[in-house]
């Protein structure tokens, strides 16, 4: 069943009308309604073109969050072979807020680290949203420590709201996680290659987003703050979210205009949600694509560019 986003409602109703009459038809073998189911579906694909044409912010935010996208272990179950999770901090506890492992993608050996939010509500509960909490940063950092020391490229899928934000969190050290595994990303001898998937929310993303290779699809979203905790502080009002959203820069667009990231994977014409196996292909061949850009480079090579592509980063300004 298609989840519909508010801005989709008018599309709702029309494919909605056209899905009622073959319904009909199909009830009533002596019925014949494809004419006019067809009609619909033309007017539908139309609406859903001039809908998407020019998203504005806000809208993109919407697109990014929509519970129907891709998550993390959907590309990792389809595009890497060999998957080995592992799971802990070796300190605390196992965060399912982050899955990562061993895996191959394209016979190579990697390392994938990711967010996942969750398919449903008890996923969604077990993975707390896709908010990680200190020892999610801290089994990603175990697991980069493990790439560097076996020459393996690491590969992050983001998609969060941000760091989990709990009372527990802030008392196991949630920034200083958050900085360690952005540290730790700098200070990786190998390819770090990201995939911005839907949410790239604050310092919980830079935690995995600090690459030498940052990918974006077409409506996700990458952001210091979200827009509704912009507009609360700035207006201490969250309904001012779209003037916020219009203000952070936070699409794929723009930041690619900015310089902050490299790349923009196209998304299926209503974003990925509407052909999910699609966009994971897309997003397949990009990583295919990062991982060529970085082969056969040295440590010191690395390192250096990775260190001159974060330091040149904003000078571009926001008048770009």
């Amino acid at each position: 069943m298609t989840t519909y986003l508010e801005f989709e409602k008018p599309l709702a109703e029309i494919e909605g009308k056209a899905e009622e009459l073959r319904a009909l038809a199909r009830a009533n073998s002596g019925m014949d309604v494809e004419k006019e189911a067809a009609a619909l579906d033309k007017k539908a694909a139309q609406l859903l073109t001039d809908l998407y044409k020019d998203l504005t912010p806000w809208r993109k935010c919407q697109v990014a969050r929509h519970p129907d996208r891709p998550h993390c272990r959907d590309y990792i179950y389809e595009l890497f072979t060999e998957y080995t999770p592992l799971a802990g901090d070796r300190n605390f506890a196992d965060d399912h807020a982050v899955m990562g492992g061993l895996a191959r993608f394209d016979d190579q050996p990697v390392v994938v680290i990711g967010h996942e939010k969750g398919h449903d509500t008890a996923s969604r509960i077990v993975h707390n949203f896709g908010m990680a909490r200190p020892e999610g940063y801290r089994k990603a950092i175990r697991l980069m420590d493990m790439a560097d020391r076996f020459g393996l490229p690491v590969i992050t899928l983001v998609d969060t709201p941000g760091a989990y934000p709990g009372k527990g969190a802030e008392e196991r050290g949630q920034a200083e996680a958050i900085a360690r595994s952005t540290e730790k990303c700098l200070c990786l001898g190998v390819p770090v290659i990201s995939v911005i998937i839907g949410e790239g929310g604050s310092g919980g993303a830079v935690a995995f987003a600090t690459a030498d290779r940052i990918a974006m699809l077409e409506h996700s979203v990458y952001s210091v703050i979200s827009p509704e905790g912009c507009a609360s502080i700035l207006w201490k009002d969250a309904e001012k979210m779209r003037e916020a959203a219009e203000a952070l820069r936070l699409t794929a667009q723009d930041l690619k205009k900015l310089g902050v990231i490299d790349r923009i994977i196209a998304e299926p014409l209503g974003g990925a949600q509407r052909d999910r196996k699609k966009t994971i292909a897309s997003v397949g061949v990009e990583i295919g694509k990062m991982l060529a850009d970085l082969k056969g480079k040295k440590r010191a090579e690395i390192l250096a560019a990775r260190r001159k592509k974060f330091i040149d980063m904003g000078s571009k300004g926001l008048a770009a």
